[in-house]
């Protein structure tokens, strides 16, 4: 009798984990979702952290708070890490970011099991750069022609402690020359529910010794 061995395939394999993953990450959106109000309104936690005088490190901005953003933050941008339905019901869309005059970045990556590539780090990368003043933009980062120079960026995700720490940390390694471990750690400082797991790990790692170590 011959044995298929279709069923070994890494790749049927990594493809079904990759379906499997994303299936469990919009069954959870709602929930998980409501679980961060609660945790907000009951516990320390806030909703955004600044973590330094250009990026503020959040969970998924909710419409209404547009203008307390705009008025009290200097929100220029905002980089979204979710998924598009991730931002349907609660949160703007790059059109609405667009007609409150502020700049949109979306590098959809799905929750709890991935990181975002390196590629997406990067372009998050460079677009926070252009919100940066002059004389402290980063270094091997290239510049265009739409800089802003000025203002706030907001990196999110859903909870602003996985998807969007690991972009955020990727800015503060480039920024200060620090490894993976001294950007969390700052990061936790400020954030105390930053949660990394091994795939955001590596992804620090990897855009460290890409980008930063000398």
């Amino acid at each position: 009798m011959q044995i298929t061995h279709s069923n070994r395939d890494p790749h049927h394999h990594r493809a079904a984990f990759t379906m499997a993953t994303a299936m469990f990450a919009r069954v959870t959106f709602y929930p998980s979702l409501l679980y961060n109000v609660v945790m907000e309104r009951i516990t320390s936690r806030r909703w955004y952290d600044r973590m330094d005088d250009t990026v503020i490190l959040g969970a998924l901005p909710f419409q209404g708070m547009t203008k307390q953003l705009k008025e009290e933050e200097n929100l220029k941008g905002v980089v979204s890490m979710n998924e598009a339905y991730e931002l349907k019901l609660f949160s703007n869309d790059a059109g609405k970011w667009r007609e409150h005059g502020v700049e949109f970045l979306q590098l959809a990556t799905t929750d709890i099991f991935e990181a975002p590539d390196q590629e997406k780090l990067f372009e998050g990368i460079k677009f926070i750069n252009r919100f940066l003043p002059v004389g402290a933009k980063l270094q091997g980062v290239p510049m265009d022609n739409q800089q802003v120079n000025s203002g706030s960026v907001y990196v999110h995700c859903k909870a602003g402690r996985t998807r969007s720490a690991t972009l955020v940390g990727c800015y503060l390694m480039m920024k200060n020359g620090w490894s993976p471990q001294e950007a969390v750690e700052y990061m936790r400082a400020r954030r105390r529910h930053i949660l990394l797991h091994t795939k955001q790990w590596e992804a620090l790692a990897i855009f460290h010794d890409t980008h930063v170590k000398t």
